[in-house]
């Protein structure tokens, strides 16, 4: 079993939010924005997915505003009975309320920062950049009418992409850890596996111990057991393993508030059957050199959409179909984090794909090859980009499990 070194107490310390303020500043510097805010409120029913990352896992109640600016130094407004809250960790450098209602004190606020940009949480590609609810951008914008701040306004898209990209050493740590504690469950899962159980009991079996080690599910288990069912974001069924069958598992280990994301597979032989078919082998191969490959391309300056495109040269040029999804998403907090995305330049993905890989992101690496009458040969790793490509964040599935 994984004993987690992020229990150490001397770890366990160090804040990160307060690394991630530190962080914003310099992005924001970076970027030639004054100020970022972050405008919520009843937080616990609309929480904005930009707050555990710069402001913690408290929930306001009222209207409340927290500011960054380009210097490093951080603002919270909030309602007079949410003071203690967000003076208990020391993350703010002050911490203002009100009363009555906020928006004097907003302009109170911006005129003694004087700032030329002001960058809100909206945008029309990112999810993690978009938690500013649009009742709350027309509250904002009815509170600074007749301001010189209105027309400020810009998206912090590119700040919060940046800013949940770059991971700081605390944050690989915690997600190698997820990674590895992922690794550790399949381990154990996989001995107890056998032909005759259902999806549903299969992803049972790794969820409960997911929990058994400490770590809760990122994301719902995926099992498909030969080509019953079709792999995707669908949950398991009651199909049942048969001999001949591939089964293929897609799934993460959330561990202090980070996220895993792996996949695995295990072939399954029919009576009298040695091994698997020269076909599967030589599938798999196919995808683990994929992996391989573009593992090595994946260097700070590069674009996602080009790495995403090697694996579907390798694809062609191997006489496969290509996979229809994005080759590698980032993992943080959330299993789909960050800005950069290893994937093609499709509309659903916007710019994300023509983003530059940076030094310290941690993505993804995945793609599958269906084949009828077996399944769905798929596998997916975690890798922290360093300069000299990806580093994979626990042991791969280098060889085909056969049972």
């Amino acid at each position: 079993m994984l004993i987690n070194p992020l229990r150490s107490p001397i770890l366990r310390s160090v804040d990160i939010v307060k690394q991630k303020i530190k962080q914003a500043g310099a992005i924001l510097d970076e970027l030639d924005i004054d100020i970022w805010l972050l405008f919520v409120r009843e937080t616990g029913m609309q929480a904005d997915p930009a707050m555990p990352l710069v402001v913690g896992n408290d929930d306001c109640t009222w209207q409340s505003v927290f500011a960054y600016t380009r210097t490093g130094k951080a603002t919270a407004l909030v309602g007079n009975f949410d003071r203690d809250i967000y003076t208990r960790h020391g993350r703010f450098d002050e911490v203002l309320t009100y009363t009555q209602g906020v928006k004097q004190d907003i302009n109170r606020l911006l005129d003694r920062l004087k700032p030329s940009s002001i960058a809100l949480n909206y945008s029309t590609s990112n999810p993690a950049a978009d938690g500013l609810t649009y009742g709350m951008y027309q509250l904002l914008c009815e509170y600074l009418d007749g301001s010189p701040y209105r027309d400020c306004l810009v998206s912090a898209e590119s700040l919060l992409g940046k800013l949940r990209s770059r991971k700081t050493p605390m944050e690989t740590q915690r997600l190698e850890a997820a990674s590895v504690m992922a690794t550790d469950v399949w381990r154990g899962v996989v001995k107890k596996i056998d032909i005759g159980m259902t999806e549903i009991e299969v992803g049972a079996l790794i969820d409960n111990t997911i929990r058994e080690m400490g770590g809760t599910a990122s994301f719902p288990t995926i099992v498909n057991a030969g080509d019953k069912t079709s792999p995707g974001h669908g949950h398991p069924t009651e199909a049942r393993l048969e001999a001949g069958d591939l089964l293929h598992v897609d799934f993460g280990v959330r561990l202090d508030d980070y996220c895993s994301d792996i996949q695995r597979l295990v072939y399954f032989t029919r009576p009298g059957e040695s091994g698997p078919s020269p076909e599967l082998v030589e599938t798999f191969e196919t995808v683990r050199d994929i992996i391989t490959e573009t593992g090595v391309k994946c260097r700070p300056g590069v674009q996602g959409h080009e790495v995403d495109a090697l694996a579907r040269r390798i694809l062609a040029d191997n006489g496969y179909e290509e996979y229809q999804h994005a080759l590698g998403h980032q993992l943080g907090r959330a299993v789909h984090d960050g800005g950069a995305l290893i994937g093609p330049k499709w509309e659903r993905y916007g710019p994300s794909p023509s983003m530059e890989i940076e030094e310290t992101n941690v993505f993804t690496l995945e793609l599958e090859i269906m084949l009828p009458g077996i399944g769905c040969c798929g596998l997916e790793e975690d890798v922290s980009i360093t300069k000299q490509g990806a580093r994979f964040l626990c042991p791969r599935q280098l060889e085909l499990i056969v049972k």
